[in-house]
C-alpha cells in the first residue's frame, strides 16, 4: 500500500461552534474522503491518530469534535456517562452534516460519496450516517458499534430496525470477547442485513475484547487492530476509489 505525505494535519472550524480534526494527504488530488467518528473519550490523540492514518493511505479524512474541544480520561467514567448522555442522533448529525459540507468546499477532495468509520459510540454513528444520508454515504464501517441491535435499550436509541435502510456497502468489526456486545447482537445484525440482501461483511475478531483498536487503552491488541485497519483499507479501496 502506498503511503502518502500528509499535506495538513489539524482543527478546521466548521461554522457555528462546530469543528473537526482534518487531514489531508499532499498533492492536488482530488482525494476520496472519510468521515471518522469518536469514541465517548473525545477528539483525542488517539482518534487524531487515525485520521492521520487515512490521510497517510491517500484519503482526506475529517473527526467531527462531538465534544467540542473536551476530552474525557478513561479512569473516571463518570463524566464520560454525562457527556454521552447530552448527545442526541439530531445533534451528531447536525455535526457530520456540517463535516460534509466543509468536504464538499475542499477542491482537492473528490465529491460525495464519503466514507464512514467509527468506534464503539462512533461506530454506531457510521452505521447511523449510512442510514440518515443515503447516496452520499458510499461505504461505512463500524468497529465494535455498540447499541445497534442489544437486547436491552442502553444510551441511544437501537438501529437493528433500521439499518437495513442504509443503500451502503457495511463492514461491521467486532471483537470475540466483547462483553458488551455478546453474539446474539452479533447475529441480529448479520440476520437482518441478509435478509434483506445487504452488502455487508461482519469480522470478528478472536481474543480480542471491546475497544481492541485503541491504542491508548488497555484493551488494545495491535495485531488484531491492525488486520482490522486492512480490512477497512480495503473495503474503503473497494467502494470510494474509482
Amino acid at each position: 500500500m502506498t503511503t502518502h505525505t500528509i499535506a495538513r494535519a489539524e482543527f478546521v472550524s466548521l461554522g457555528d461552534d462546530k469543528r473537526g480534526y482534518y487531514a489531508v494527504p499532499d498533492g492536488t488530488g482530488p482525494f476520496p474522503a472519510v468521515l471518522v467518528y469518536q469514541e465517548a473519550f473525545g477528539v483525542n490523540e488517539y482518534i487524531e491518530g487515525e485520521v492521520r492514518r487515512l490521510a497517510s493511505a491517500g484519503y482526506a479524512a475529517i473527526a467531527p469534535d462531538l465534544f467540542h474541544g473536551k476530552t474525557l480520561g478513561h479512569d473516571d467514567m463518570a463524566p464520560v456517562f454525562a457527556a454521552l448522555q447530552a448527545l442526541t442522533d439530531e445533534g451528531m448529525l447536525a455535526e457530520v452534516r456540517a463535516a460534509m459540507t466543509f468536504l464538499d468546499e475542499q477542491p482537492n477532495v473528490e465529491d460525495a460519496p464519503y466514507g464512514a468509520i467509527g468506534f464503539c459510540m462512533g461506530g454506531r454513528l457510521a452505521v447511523l450516517t449510512a442510514i440518515a444520508f443515503g447516496d452520499d454515504i458510499g461505504a461505512a464501517v463500524s468497529f465494535y458499534g455498540g447499541n445497534i441491535a442489544p437486547d436491552v435499550q442502553r444510551l441511544f436509541t437501537p438501529l437493528g430496525d433500521r439499518i437495513t435502510e442504509s443503500t451502503a456497502p457495511i463492514l461491521m468489526i467486532y471483537g470475540a470477547d466483547d462483553e458488551s456486545i455478546a453474539a446474539p447482537e452479533i447475529g441480529r445484525v448479520t440476520e437482518a442485513l441478509a435478509a434483506r440482501k445487504k452488502r455487508f461483511a461482519i469480522s470478528v475478531y478472536p481474543d480480542a475484547g471491546h475497544a481492541f483498536a485503541s491504542s491508548t487503552r488497555p484493551q488494545y491488541r495491535p495485531e488484531a487492530a491492525e488486520s482490522a485497519w486492512d480490512e477497512a483499507l480495503a473495503f474503503f479501496d473497494r467502494y470510494l476509489v474509482d
